[in-house]
């Protein structure tokens, strides 16, 4: 009886323990600011809740919902999904902005569960960026990818200039303020070179350029990764365009079993809206 009395009374005991560890903690963590985001010293003060907060969580599951769409099947409304996935993140900073938070509000920062920090972007900024994209480079292929760079970087400090015009510089005192700013930044210039891509190929309306070279060498290479059998289909063809030399093409084996040596194959070449050329692959099988 007086045992058991014991045990309880320990288990109390170490349960007031507990609880005043955690009010402790609790009262190092600084009020939130006038932005209404909570700031600390160090991520290990707060464990794994936010630093920061999305305010805009409705927006995130829209733009995840049209990306998964976009990414998965955007037809018959490829050129729809496309434009509003391109104002989304737009749309967001500019709404996220309205009360001109710091720019820690559009990232969480938290553990993941080998307590290795993850900076956690506004989901209407990258998850869009990458869907836009992975659809693009699906559908249609780079020719020339140093002309991607200026126009890249003109929509690059076009998407900054909104994003700093309505966000302040973060003056909490953040410990990953670097990583902040980089996750940040980086996931910006991302959005902006995808999305002028997107804008270069998808609204291209520039007189197709038809090339003709002739198949040289049919290769097929197998071999093994990550313990799966894997086969390469490749064709070497003459030189065409801006190539001076042959050019070796990896291909699908559909295609690469309708053609043989010495053929004669078509390629469609287009300049771009942006002036970014590429190859559309659903007219062009050899790069499908």
């Amino acid at each position: 009886m007086v045992y058991s009395i014991c045990c309880k009374l320990k288990i109390v005991c170490r349960n007031l323990k507990d609880g005043l560890i955690k009010a402790m903690k609790v009262v190092k963590i600084k009020k939130r600011d006038k932005s209404r985001y909570k700031s600390s010293k160090s991520l290990g003060d707060i464990g794994l809740s936010k630093l920061t907060l999305h305010k805009l969580d409705w927006l995130e599951w829209l733009t995840i919902g049209l990306s998964i769409w976009f990414v998965l099947y955007p037809y018959p409304s490829y050129k729809l999904l496309l434009i509003i996935l391109l104002i989304i993140p737009i749309f967001g900073i500019l709404l996220n902005g309205l009360d001109k938070p710091s720019l820690a509000s559009l990232v969480d920062i938290k553990l993941d569960n080998k307590k290795r920090t993850v900076y956690d972007v506004a989901d209407f900024i990258n998850v869009a960026a990458w869907a836009i994209l992975i659809r693009l480079l699906w559908d249609y292929k780079f020719d020339d990818f140093y002309s991607w760079i200026i126009p890249g970087i003109a929509g690059s400090f076009f998407t900054l200039a909104v994003l700093f015009s309505t966000h302040k510089l973060i003056t909490e005192n953040y410990q990953d303020k670097i990583w902040i700013y980089a996750s940040v930044i980086l996931n910006i210039i991302l959005y902006s070179f995808a999305g002028v891509y997107a804008i270069n190929c998808a609204f291209d309306n520039s007189k197709p350029e038809n090339y003709t070279p002739t198949v040289l060498v049919k290769t097929i290479d197998k071999y093994r990764y990550r313990g799966r059998d894997r086969t390469n289909y490749e064709v070497t063809i003459t030189p065409w365009g801006r190539y001076k030399k042959h050019q070796i093409v990896a291909t699908n084996a559909s295609y690469y079993n309708s053609i043989k040596e010495g053929d004669r194959i078509s390629i469609t070449l287009k300049n771009g809206l942006l002036g970014i050329p590429f190859i559309d692959r659903k007219e062009n099988p050899l790069y499908k």
